[in-house]
């Protein structure tokens, strides 16, 4: 659960999140500095809720980078991404775990399948958001209707053999589908209504982050690929962005 400055705010959604999961877990709330005020919070929280930590990302700012740290700091063989702000239904969380135990390598939470919704937020984002999710299954076969949902469980073992690139925002729930589609690795989903935010701001940034969003649609095309394969790519395009 990647965090900003969420205070207090973040009670409440921690309070259902452990109402609703019934399996074995542990909760890992990453912020980006020792000065974020989710970790006092967080820290008297886990006086009481012992299944719960708050780790300090030290591969740089933003929800990208805090959701790579946690990844790569889960010790569960599957990892589940939930926002802090309360916008996803923590009852579907065990659901989503229970696909990737039966063997796929994304489940997604999809807000535009039938029994699924999408309530408030901005026009253009939804939008953007749903023509790029149904294209994406019409035409690539990427197995949901809700790729750039960040609300997925993965198989922590498929993440970290594929790694993760985006470094800036919410990117990162395109590219694991993208690359497990390349793979052909399965991917399921289950309807979910999601709720913007009702307290705070949203840190969603559409303009800046697009390209990145562009450039895992347009990867989600294309011939099946390893995993060793897909890494040499991300190595090949680091290279060049660096020269």
């Amino acid at each position: 659960m990647p965090a900003y400055n969420e205070g207090e705010q973040i009670v409440e959604v921690l309070d259902r999140l452990f109402e609703s999961v019934k399996l074995p877990c542990e909760v890992l709330v990453v912020v980006d500095t020792e000065g974020d005020t989710t970790i006092p919070v967080i820290n008297e929280y886990a006086e009481k809720e012992p299944r719960i930590r708050c780790l300090v990302n030290t591969y740089g700012r933003g929800p990208a980078n805090a959701i790579r740290y946690g990844i790569d700091a889960a010790a569960a063989p599957v990892v589940v991404i939930t926002m802090a702000d309360g916008c996803d239904d923590a009852r579907q969380i065990d659901d989503l775990a229970r696909l990737v135990e039966r063997g796929v390598a994304v489940a997604a939470a999809s807000r535009y399948m039938a029994g699924g919704q999408q309530v408030g937020g901005p026009y253009v984002k939804g939008m953007l958001s749903k023509t790029a999710g149904r294209s994406l299954r019409t035409f690539a076969h990427i197995g949901t209707r809700d790729a750039t949902n960040s609300f997925k469980a993965y198989s922590t073992a498929f993440v970290r053999e594929v790694g993760i690139e985006s470094r800036d925002g919410f990117e990162i729930g395109i590219e694991l589908t993208a690359k497990a589609k390349r793979m052909r690795k399965p991917v399921a989903e289950i309807p979910t209504i999601w709720l913007d935010r009702q307290a705070g701001m949203s840190n969603f940034k559409v303009a800046k982050w697009i390209p990145s969003y562009l450039r895992w649609y347009r990867f989600a095309f294309g011939p099946r690929l390893s995993a060793e394969q897909i890494r040499a790519r991300a190595h090949c395009e680091t290279n060049e962005k660096g020269n």
